[in-house]
């Protein structure tokens, strides 16, 4: 069953809590096999990332419903790691533990209390707690967060012998998720670790990063990848303003079947039912199931350091020989209608619509000196330059196809 971003409708979290199908929280059972997922998105994403997650799950109905913010889907232990390993749009995956009315601080307490912790992680493991709130009446998130914590603790000492798990704020183990509306909190824990836009190739960057999850969404909203099929259009892409290479290397993994999450590691591999034989059959598959797609995919900068960033972390994801970085003044010689030449896609940032444009045949072939002080890259601007809202540093004058948001 198709799921067609037309045919989505963005559901409010009352309308879903009130329908057919309510959330498994994580109760005492232990079961791992009928799982509540959250995956947090960007602001109009929803409907890209419900089609990458049918894709990867099969789920359809109330089984997958887009909502504001991100998608919900109901899900086991394995499709959660896949969902890991492979979206590129969404920003964690959380699993909903629990769901309950609030209307004060011991509330919250309670309803923390009541969920099996244990059965996630153990009491030798740190943990991190972070909430969110949207119209709550309570006066201080911070003594939320600690009466969650206090419940977490509190239960681990009568479960394990007065042994309760410590407090890190830099790099837990576990990240617990509480977030609270104004008159229901549910809370999660984390399976991601860190956000799932890093994709841990990234190591160059210029003063203003494109996330990559917004880089994967620029490619699906360009239609240039169709996220629920995983197809590639077969036209050559041209990021002009490539910085350090987010767009180029984003869409060459994509059209080599890497996946997203393949360089880093997740949250989920210290939680309890982490078991290491099914996340390297998981990741064997999807190494096994890459293609060597040869769609063409080139970028350019006029820092010819941010060129340099660019074939460096290109080199890192692996992609290096699918790209063709260039530099200097090659976005200047480009057609200024976009129409003159051989049908390649050029990614601009701030278009509604992808256009036509032929890849500049009298660009360099090698680098010039290195640039002097009078002329330094867009990532160490002069003093006193300005930043134009149709260009950036670096772009004299900016042209329509250079736009301010830079990789």
């Amino acid at each position: 069953m198709a799921v067609s971003a037309a045919g989505l409708k963005l559901m409010s979290e009352a309308d879903y809590r009130g329908g057919a199908r309510r959330p498994a929280p994580g109760g005492d059972n232990g079961a791992v096999n009928d799982l509540s997922l959250f995956l947090p998105c960007a602001a109009g994403v929803e409907d890209f990332l419900a089609q990458e997650v049918h894709a990867l799950t099969g789920r359809v109905g109330q089984d997958l419903v887009a909502m504001r913010g991100g998608v919900r889907v109901q899900a086991d232990w394995r499709e959660a790691l896949q969902l890991n390993l492979h979206s590129r749009l969404a920003q964690r995956v959380l699993i909903e533990l629990a769901h309950a009315p609030y209307r004060n601080e011991n509330d919250l307490y309670a309803i923390a209390s009541g969920v099996a912790w244990e059965i996630w992680f153990t009491p030798k493991q740190t943990f991190k707690i972070e909430t969110t709130a949207q119209h709550s009446p309570l006066q201080s998130l911070n003594f939320a967060t600690l009466r969650v914590k206090d419940a977490i603790a509190d239960r681990f000492r009568a479960k394990a012998g007065g042994v309760r798990p410590s407090i890190e704020t830099q790099w837990p183990d576990v990240r617990v998720f509480a977030h609270l509306t104004t008159d229901h909190c549910t809370l999660y824990i984390d399976t991601s670790g860190e956000p799932l836009f890093k994709r841990g190739w990234r190591q160059d960057t210029g003063d203003a990063p494109l996330k990559e999850t917004l880089a994967a969404a620029m490619l699906a909203a360009s239609g240039w990848w169709n996220p629920e099929t995983g197809e590639v259009s077969a036209q050559p892409l041209y990021d002009p303003c490539c910085g350090s290479g987010t767009i180029a290397i984003e869409a060459a993994q994509i059209a080599r079947g890497i996946p997203a999450g393949a360089l880093r590691h997740f949250g989920f591999e210290k939680l309890l039912p982490f078991q290491p034989h099914v996340w390297s059959a998981l990741k064997n598959q999807a190494t096994t199931a890459g293609s060597t797609g040869a769609v063409a995919v080139f970028g350019s900068d006029v820092s010819h350091r941010m060129v340099d960033f660019a074939e460096r972390n290109a080199e890192r994801a692996g992609v290096a020989e699918a790209i063709e970085f260039r530099g200097g003044d090659a976005l200047q010689r480009m057609p200024p209608d976009g129409t003159d030449g051989g049908g390649v896609i050029v990614l601009n940032p701030t278009a509604s619509a992808s256009k036509s444009a032929a890849w500049p045949a009298s660009a360099p072939a090698s680098r010039p000196p290195p640039k002097t002080a009078a002329s330094s890259s867009r990532s160490s601007p002069p003093t006193g330059r300005k930043t134009t809202p149709a260009g950036r540093p670096g772009c004299s004058p900016p042209t329509s196809s250079c736009r301010s948001a830079c990789a």
